[in-house]
């Protein structure tokens, strides 16, 4: 592989340049000479003190995070994965990612769109940064923030005291953060005298389009069930019977039916047997759907995919193209690449090269179903490393041949990730 070359590495528009070995590799991924008139930076003097895999993973992201999104929601993707990737190689280049993603993730939520991502995960942040852009979030937007909000009092001491006072303006406006709430109440204790008004006052006023609202169920169950053995026996029962008449306004389904096990278990637990069956009593219609309890169901979620290497292992040398060609977009992307990884590690390279074309065009098409699709980077990334495992160099001339520009910045971060070692996802 071209880094036993001990060659430095950087990305130029579609050429992946070795210096000073004066290599470059073409979208055909063979050697050539610099173009005549090709303008080569200089050396960045930062990375002078790397080891050879260190200094291609820096070279690689930047030239990832240099590349062009057209969307706030693709950049905030990029700066994500870049920011975790750098952070152990240059922490000081990993916070102004961080920086420039925190005003993305701003920007999103200022539009009323919950971000894909936050950066208060991706790595060291700001904590001035972050309370600055809290400050800045409109009451009606924390439903949007909610995510952000948790991430922020698990990432900052200080934001704490802003997070409150953001969940307080949001319930006046019936925006609600319910995991949220539960992440600021166990900072500051459910038994608190916050934590105390506030679980009263999030049960009293659910919101009112319930069927709109169904996937916040199993979180506000979940909140009941954190919170209820702290507040008042009272308040407990009360705002069990709350959530209790607003689940009954929900279509029966997975989101539904849990959230009613969850709940009715806190109950007996936080009232104990006779006072919930006093509860209860008080209560035809919430009576009703407790009674529904019991019923499986599951968190509407999207279904989780895998490829098996073993498998793929145990068939290194069996052709399976053809079969991989009637799955699904994602499962096709994932099971060609186990495929590709496991031939590759085997030898077999032009069969390996087969399967990794199939899995880079099936990545082109999960790519394009990002607005539907959580997993979609994820997706890029896993394809991207199996590549990288057998052939980095190959990886990254792939990656840099994708449709979009994001899913180009992101897959390269990936082949960056494998080469520097970095586990940070």
């Amino acid at each position: 592989m071209c880094l036993a070359k001990r060659a430095m590495v950087g990305v130029i528009g579609s050429w992946v340049l070795l210096c000073p070995a004066g290599l470059v590799f073409g979208q055909g991924g063979r050697a050539n000479s610099v173009p005549k008139g090709a303008k080569v930076t200089a050396p960045d003097p930062a990375n002078r003190n790397l080891d050879e895999h260190s200094r291609f993973a820096y070279d690689v992201v930047r030239s990832a995070v240099a590349l062009p999104q057209g969307e706030a929601q693709d950049r905030l993707r990029v700066l994500a994965a870049a920011a975790k990737v750098i952070a152990p190689i240059r922490p000081a280049l990993a916070k102004t990612y961080s920086r420039e993603g925190l005003r993305v993730e701003q920007e999103l939520i200022e539009r009323g769109e919950e971000p894909v991502t936050s950066m208060l995960s991706a790595g060291p942040v700001d904590c001035s940064a972050v309370q600055r852009m809290l400050e800045r979030v409109p009451p009606p937007r924390v439903s949007a923030a909610e995510p952000t909000l948790v991430a922020a009092v698990g990432a900052c001491e200080g934001v704490t005291l802003t997070v409150q006072r953001l969940i307080e303006a949001g319930l006046e406006q019936r925006s609600f953060a319910p995991r949220a709430t539960l992440a600021v109440m166990e900072k500051v204790g459910v038994s608190s005298a916050w934590s105390r008004e506030k679980f009263a006052k999030v049960f009293a006023e659910l919101p009112k389009d319930a069927e709109k609202s169904k996937a916040e169920a199993p979180a506000l169950a979940t909140l009941y069930a954190q919170a209820a053995s702290g507040v008042e026996h009272d308040a407990a029962k009360a705002s069990g019977v709350e959530l209790l008449l607003w689940l009954g306004k929900l279509e029966d389904g997975g989101d539904r039916r849990v959230a009613v096990n969850v709940l009715t278990e806190a109950m007996k637990m936080a009232l104990g047997e006779k006072d919930y069956e006093e509860a209860l009593a008080s209560d035809v219609a919430a009576r009703q759907v407790a009674e529904s309890a019991g019923a499986e169901g599951e968190i509407t979620r999207p279904v989780e995919e895998s490829a098996s290497v073993l498998l793929a292992m145990q068939s290194a040398t069996e052709d399976r193209a053809q079969e991989l060609e009637r799955l699904p977009n994602s499962q096709r992307a994932r099971e060609a690449a186990a495929s590709g990884f496991a031939s590759g590690s085997g030898g077999d390279k032009k069969l390996a090269a087969r399967y990794f074309d199939l899995a880079f065009q099936a990545v082109n098409a999960v790519w394009s179903e990002r607005a539907t699709r959580q997993d979609a980077a994820e997706v890029v990334s896993e394809v991207c490393e199996a590549a990288a495992q057998v052939d980095a160099v190959d990886a990254l001339r792939r990656a840099r041949g994708l449709e979009d520009s994001a899913a180009q910045a992101i897959g390269m971060i990936a082949v960056a990730r494998v080469v520097g070692g970095s586990v940070g996802r």
